[in-house]
Formats: structure tokens, C-alpha cells, sequence
């Protein structure tokens, strides 16, 4: 007999989630032993899990529609994971397999005909962490990867500008732009992180954006303009960044995290008539809808960068999946340090 705990759905927030209104942990004892698993189920033991911001705006009641389906009021929360198979009914999936998917913010869950579930081979015997699967090597590598190249267009010897550029995605595509030849300056909120991007990361520009003025910052650290914009906060940085784009500027739209948590209406952006007289191109994406196409190449080339140090990869672990909801707390506050992960259980 384990215990297993599970972060439940609690209530819809209209501001910052809080802990043990909208989102509370529920713990029970749990018996491995005695699942009953119908055809083709999986058991697992939950190793690792993602919180991100997209989770956020799942939080919402379930007809209002968007991209990614709501979370289920009374139901345990999920998140991409790395887990342990200790129990199955699925042939293609054996106990001890490695495997990432879909998993609940809970210590085991039962994955419905081993449904999405993708076998990590040689997880145990590789020098890589399995945590990057769920991101360098996982959702926010590919987004960093596909959002750049299908969107962003980068060409050797331009100005990349990358905002929240010390997080899961901005630190990617700093690394893959400077991979490609173009000039990288990025934006973060805390010293600490604009010393990881300049030492670290070897970005040629970084600033703390709550300290400098932005157009300040932009005529010092992009004197040349803007050639590409990768939009992970939204709001005032947007609408400032419009003023410095280049004629023909690519703007793929990542997140806007600085919306997420707001009680009023979102921020007005002023300078939107400059998408036009700069004819400057702003698009959205969903990583789900683009990955297919870059999925052979980011297999091939990330992976590799890895190895050769060319790409490196910061992540902000807290144990304990009683920690989950504060690590994703975090995430909305700006305070983690790369790629937040939550470690909950050794292999």
C-alpha cells in the first residue's frame, strides 16, 4: 500500500489561481496491486511532470471553447510526463518501459488504451536527463523550433528579439538563432537571468525590462531594428516592440503571459498601425498543428546540439508533487529559471 496524491480541479479562477480554492490536493491510500485495467491500459509511476502556462487558460468553465480543451471541475488536473510503466495490458507497452505522455498531477495514473504514449528508448542507459523530454527535447524545444522556422523565417546576419528569453521556449530559439547566425538580444524580469542569457547562453543583448525603459532598451540593443519578434509576453512589450520592427518583421506569437492573470480587460496595444506600414507579419501558432512537418529534422539536429554543447538547457526542478501547484504559481509570477518541472519520484 503507497499513498498517491492528485491535485484536482477545484474552481475556475478569475485572477491567480489560489491553492485550496481553485486547485487542491487529495490524498488516499492506493494499491498498485489491486488496479483492475481493462484491454490495452497502462499503469504508470509518474517520474516527472510539465506545468506551463498554457494550463492556465484551461482553467476556465468547459463551453468556453478554446485551442486546448478545458480541465474537468472535481477531476485531477494533467500535464505531459515521463513515467514508469509497472503495470499494463497493452502489448506495445511492457513493465519498466519508459514512456511520455499525457498523465495526471498525481503519483500513478491509468492511461485509457495506453492512449498518446510514446516509449523513451534507452531512457535508462542515456547521459540525457529524462526531464528534458519534457522540454528541450519535448513540447517547448519543438515550439521554440517549429515557431522559428515556420513563422519566424530567421535569415543569418538579422536581429532576433526574444521576450521571457531565459524561459522554457525563449532560451531554445536564443540558442538556435545564434546556431543560424542572426543577432539574439532577449528581455527577462530578474538579474540573474539576463547574467544566464549573456554568460551562458552567449546571447549578444540582454536586459532586465523591469529596469530600463524599453524604447531605451531597444534603441541601445537593437540600434539596426527588429527583424524577427518571438512573442511570449504580449501587452506593453508587443506594443513597444511594433515601434522597432524592420520593414517585413516576423512576429510568431508564442504566449502572452502577461494577460493570463489580468481582472480587467486585456492591455491596448496602440501601435498596431504598423503592421501595416512596416508590412509586418503576426501569427499565432499552435505547436500541435505545425510539429508534424519539423519533426524528423528537430530529431535530427537538436539532439545532436545537445551533445555538442552548442545547445544548453536550464531547468527550475521542485520536488514533490505536493509542490506541483506552487511550481505552477510560479510559472504565472514570472519567478522560475528556466524550464519548471516538477520531480516526483526517482527512477
Amino acid at each position: 500500500m503507497v499513498k498517491n496524491t492528485q491535485i484536482i480541479f477545484n474552481k475556475v479562477p478569475d485572477a491567480m489561481p489560489v491553492v485550496g480554492e481553485h486547485i487542491k490536493l487529495v490524498t488516499e491510500d492506493f494499491d498498485p496491486n489491486t488496479v483492475a485495467l481493462s484491454e490495452n491500459d497502462v499503469l504508470l509511476r509518474n517520474l516527472f511532470m510539465s506545468v506551463d502556462p498554457y494550463m492556465r487558460g484551461k482553467m476556465r468553465e468547459a463551453e468556453a471553447k478554446s485551442y486546448s480543451p478545458a480541465f474537468t471541475l472535481g477531476k485531477v488536473l494533467d500535464a505531459g510526463g515521463v513515467s514508469e510503466v509497472i503495470k499494463s495490458k497493452n502489448p506495445e507497452y511492457k513493465e519498466g518501459d519508459i514512456v511520455q505522455g499525457l498523465i495526471g498531477w498525481e503519483n500513478y495514473t491509468v492511461v485509457s488504451e495506453g492512449k498518446n504514449l510514446r516509449k523513451i528508448d534507452g531512457a535508462r542507459q542515456s547521459s540525457i536527463p529524462l526531464s528534458y523530454h519534457l522540454g528541450v527535447l519535448g513540447m517547448p524545444g519543438m515550439t521554440a523550433y517549429a515557431g522559428l522556422f515556420k513563422i519566424g523565417e530567421p535569415k543569418q546576419g538579422e536581429t532576433i528579439f526574444i521576450s521571457a528569453a531565459s524561459g522554457a521556449v525563449g532560451q531554445v530559439v536564443g540558442q538556435i538563432a545564434k546556431i543560424k547566425g542572426l543577432r539574439v538580444v532577449g528581455a527577462a524580469g530578474d538579474d540573474s537571468k539576463v547574467k544566464f542569457l549573456l554568460d551562458e547562453l552567449k546571447f549578444d543583448a540582454a536586459f532586465n525590462y523591469k529596469k530600463m525603459d524599453l524604447d531605451e532598451a531597444f534603441n541601445k540593443y537593437c540600434p539596426k531594428g527588429i527583424d524577427v519578434y518571438f512573442e511570449n509576453v504580449g501587452g506593453k512589450m508587443l506594443d513597444t516592440v511594433l515601434k522597432h520592427c524592420n520593414d517585413f518583421a516576423r512576429i510568431p506569437v508564442c504566449g502572452m503571459i502577461s494577460q493570463y492573470n489580468r481582472t480587467s480587460n486585456p492591455e491596448p496595444i496602440y501601435n498596431t498601425h504598423m503592421i501595416l506600414s512596416k508590412r509586418i507579419r503576426v501569427q499565432g501558432f499552435i505547436v500541435a498543428e505545425i510539429a508534424s512537418e519539423f519533426r524528423a529534422q528537430f530529431a535530427q539536429e537538436v539532439p545532436a546540439w545537445l551533445k555538442e554543447g552548442k545547445l544548453i538547457y536550464k531547468e527550475d526542478v521542485m520536488d514533490g508533487i505536493d509542490n506541483a501547484p506552487e511550481a505552477f504559481l510560479r510559472i504565472l509570477r514570472g519567478e522560475n529559471f528556466g524550464k519548471q518541472v516538477v520531480k516526483i519520484a526517482d527512477l
